[in-house]
């Protein structure tokens, strides 16, 4: 159970970095972020504002 656990906040981090990059954010800073903060970085990508950028 213990790698199931594991696999899924791994997922979770890859799928924060692709909505950061989308949002024009550091898709590296919010994998790492991710990995620590996991659900709760999901929500706050979510209802924060597109970045406005290069």
């Amino acid at each position: 159970m213990e790698n199931e656990y594991f696999v899924g906040w791994g997922t979770l981090a890859l799928i924060n970095a692709g909505l950061a990059q989308g949002k024009n954010r550091s898709g590296l800073n919010w994998f790492f972020l991710s990995l620590f903060l996991g659900p709760f970085a999901t929500l706050c990508l979510v209802i924060a504002d597109k970045k406005a950028g290069s």
